[in-house]
Parts: structure tokens; C-alpha cells; sequence
């Protein structure tokens, strides 16, 4: 059986990247992506970087270096980071036949025997080509025999220009050798907590880690992290995943872009958080038996008075009609309303979910015995209808339809000052040459 070899192909510096795509004048320009609200740095192009600006930095300790080095500001574009991801992975399954989408802008690609047509640099060397050529996106790729590895050369292939952005650690004295100059907190799955842990035990390198003696490692930490000593030993222990794993959760909730007083906009923000929720959940060809509401206030203003609270309720049987949903979530509101509070933020949880023809309802389900089975096919069905025409509508970049529930001023929306056009979304937003 031939040895396993993985690629991690990521993305470079990914939402910053997705922003200068469409705008050649910002080529060399410094540039930060805004988190929601437009409250924190969450993402930066390397000129930037180089500026020293770090992520998680508010917006408004930046004002000095903002006006000083002419940096660019932008909000958080997901429908145009989610379209060019997309792109990007698409490109990456026609270049190997198993892949894994780890995250917006990583993928594991499986390249076991592989090495008897190409070798592993130039199979790197031409994934970067092509998604340049395809996207217009850079990436750089790792490649290793265990995906823990194939993360750390990645790493290096960002990390040093001269590797021309692909690292191959197939040769075990080059893992050991990268491995020595990569503090322990670089390790895949070695957050801060446990990185201080280890340090205090002697091990401060990535190296040191795979000196570790596994056993010893299992007892004093857990499973995991011994499967993490194996993998950067070269011993394969994490399997390439095709398909995502099933939600277990539905979560939609957004901090407001200014303070909810009344009851009114508060029901509109938890229509809209209902209607996206039950988008998702079709997206995921689910259903939901329960469904959550949550409001808050804020938590970091201590001159205000503090309320939070939740409530959770269930739908009869499973649904995934953004009207049921919808109703039971303005229930629930109904029961958590206070009046005389600044609420900052709400949201909407969907659970216990369930795949089509899965749920099989009780004896004493109310609403299972209500209607003939003919009938409750027929409503089964016109639902379906309704929320895929909705979907297609939605999802067509065209045009929007909503529900009168989620209102047509909603001031309490998410702040997003700096927001570029959905170049790849919206007809509206594409670029037009003249």
C-alpha cells in the first residue's frame, strides 16, 4: 500500500487578497478587513502586516497609522469571500481527485501516488499557477505524509520567499529540521493554553514535541495530543474527511449596529436571523425539531442596566419552512421581551436536526394526527415549492425577496461602512468597462 502524502493548499492572506482582486489601484497599498460593525482588525494584506498592524487591534487605536500610511479600509464582504472560496476549491478538485475543504480558504488535498507522474514541487508549484491563473487568488502549499506536517510546511512555505511558496517535508531529515525551528505553538491543535503546558515540561519546539514519548504524552494531556506526537513522527493518524461532517447547530446572530430600544426592532432583527437560519438548514437539506432565541445587552458598558436571556422552544414536527420557524422564534421573543433595555445583540439557534424522512413522529405528537395523510402530503409538497422558489430567487443575484417580518428600515443593522460591491454575486455590482 503506497505511503499517504497530503497538501495543504492556503490561501494567502485571504479576505485582503479577495479585496485587491477587483482593485488594481490598491496593488501595493496597506489594507485591513473590519470585523462586524467595523469594530476590529480581522484581516490584513502583507504591507500592512509589515506595518506591524496585528489582528484583533479596534479600529480606532489604528486612526494615527490609518491616516500616516494611506491604508485602505474595508467591511467584511462575505458574499464576495464565500463566491471567490468556492472558486477556489472547484479549481482545487480539478487538480486532485480527493480533497478535504478545511476552512474558507484551506484545503487538504490527498496525493498519494501521485509522485510516479510528478514530483511533489512541481505538483505545488503547478496548483499555484493554476489557481493564480483560474482566481486571480496566491496560494502556498505543504506537503507531507501526515496532514499535521503537511500544516507546518505550509507554514515555512509562507513563512520563507525562497521556497518560492511549496515546501515538501516527504524527507524525515527535513521535518526534523524545519521541526527545530518552529516554536510548539505552531503545531496544528497546540493552542496557547496547552503550548504553556508543554513549555513548562522542557518542550519549546515543535521538535521537542515529537521527541515526546506518546504514551507519556496521552496520560498527561489526552488522545489528541498524542495523535499529534504520531503525526509529526510521520505516522499518519488523521484521515483525509471529503464530506463535512453534519451540523449538530444552526447559529445565526449578529451584534447591532446600534442599540434596540423597542420591541419592533427587535422583532424584525430575530425575523431576519429566523429567515437566514432556515436558508442554512435547506442549505444542508435539514430539518429542525427546536429552535433558540437569545438577547442581550452589552456586557462592556457598566453605566447601563445588564439583561440577558434565552428561551427555547419546539416546532411539532421537524421543519425547515422559514414561516415556522419564524413564528415559534417570535413566540419565544414575546416570552423574553423587557422594556427599558439597550439590547446589543440577539440571535437565533436551530437543533435537533434531522435528515428528510428521518423523524418519526410519536403517538402523542399534536399536529401528527390533526390532518389526513393526503392532505399533509400536499402542504409538505407546496412548502418545499414555496422555499426552493425563495432560495433560487435569493441566491439568483438579481434581486431579493424577504419577509415583511424582517421590515424595510432596519437602522439596527450590522454597521458596515467600508463594504466593497459583490462583484460575483450581484449583476448590479459587476465591473462594467467603459
Amino acid at each position: 500500500m503506497p505511503r499517504p502524502i497530503f497538501a495543504l493548499v492556503d490561501c494567502n492572506n485571504f479576505y485582503a487578497s479577495c479585496e485587491k482582486l477587483f482593485r488594481p489601484d490598491l496593488k501595493d497599498r496597506p489594507l485591513i478587513v473590519l470585523s462586524n460593525n467595523d469594530g476590529c482588525v480581522v484581516a490584513r494584506s502583507k504591507e500592512a502586516k509589515a506595518l506591524g498592524i496585528k489582528t484583533g487591534v479596534p479600529v480606532f487605536k489604528l486612526r494615527h497609522e490609518i491616516r500616516q500610511h494611506n491604508i485602505a479600509l474595508f467591511s467584511s464582504n462575505y458574499a464576495l469571500y464565500s463566491d471567490l472560496s468556492s472558486r477556489v476549491m472547484r479549481s482545487l478538485e480539478e487538480l486532485a481527485q480527493r480533497v478535504e475543504i478545511y476552512s474558507i480558504d484551506e484545503a487538504f488535498l490527498d496525493l498519494t501516488g501521485n509522485q510516479s507522474l510528478i514530483s511533489n514541487t512541481a505538483f505545488g508549484q503547478q496548483v499555484r499557477q493554476v489557481i493564480g491563473d483560474w482566481t486571480g487568488i496566491t496560494v502556498c502549499v505543504g506537503i507531507a505524509p501526515t496532514k499535521t506536517l503537511a500544516k507546518l510546511a505550509n507554514h515555512a512555505a509562507k513563512q520563507y520567499p525562497a521556497t518560492q511558496g511549496v515546501v515538501d517535508l516527504s524527507d524525515p531529515l527535513r521535518q526534523r529540521q524545519l521541526m527545530a525551528l518552529l516554536p510548539v505553538d505552531k503545531v496544528w491543535g497546540i493552542g496557547r493554553r496547552l503550548a504553556l503546558r508543554l513549555q513548562s515540561m522542557g518542550i519549546n519546539s515543535a521538535l521537542d514535541l515529537a521527541k515526546a514519548n506518546p504514551k507519556n504524552i496521552r496520560e498527561q494531556f489526552s488522545v489528541v495530543v498524542e495523535r499529534t506526537v504520531r503525526e509529526l513522527n510521520g505516522e499518519s493518524c488523521i484521515s483525509l474527511e471529503e464530506a463535512p461532517p453534519t451540523k449538530k447547530q444552526i447559529v445565526c446572530s449578529r451584534s447591532f449596529g446600534s442599540r434596540v430600544t423597542t420591541v419592533q426592532e427587535m422583532r424584525e432583527a430575530i425575523c431576519q436571523h429566523s429567515a437566514r437560519a432556515a436558508e442554512k438548514l435547506r442549505k444542508e437539506k435539514r430539518y429542525a425539531k427546536r429552535i433558540s432565541v437569545f438577547i442581550r445587552t452589552s456586557p462592556f458598558n457598566a453605566h447601563q442596566s445588564q439583561y440577558s436571556n434565552s428561551a427555547t422552544g419546539e416546532l411539532s414536527v421537524p421543519s425547515d419552512d422559514s414561516r415556522d420557524l419564524i413564528n415559534q422564534a417570535m413566540r419565544l421573543l414575546n416570552s423574553l421581551w423587557r422594556d427599558g433595555y439597550q439590547y446589543a445583540k440577539a440571535g437565533v439557534m436551530l437543533s435537533d436536526l434531522y435528515a428528510p424522512g428521518v423523524y418519526q413522529p410519536s403517538l402523542f405528537d399534536q399536529g401528527s394526527q390533526r390532518q389526513p395523510p393526503n392532505q399533509k402530503r400536499q402542504e409538505s409538497q407546496k412548502s418545499q415549492a414555496l422555499m426552493s422558489t425563495l432560495d433560487k430567487i435569493n441566491q439568483g443575484g438579481k434581486s431579493k425577496i424577504f419577509f415583511a417580518g424582517q421590515g424595510v428600515k432596519t437602522g439596527w443593522i450590522m454597521k458596515r461602512e467600508y463594504l466593497s460591491p459583490a462583484y460575483t454575486t450581484n449583476w448590479d455590482d459587476i465591473l462594467k468597462v467603459k
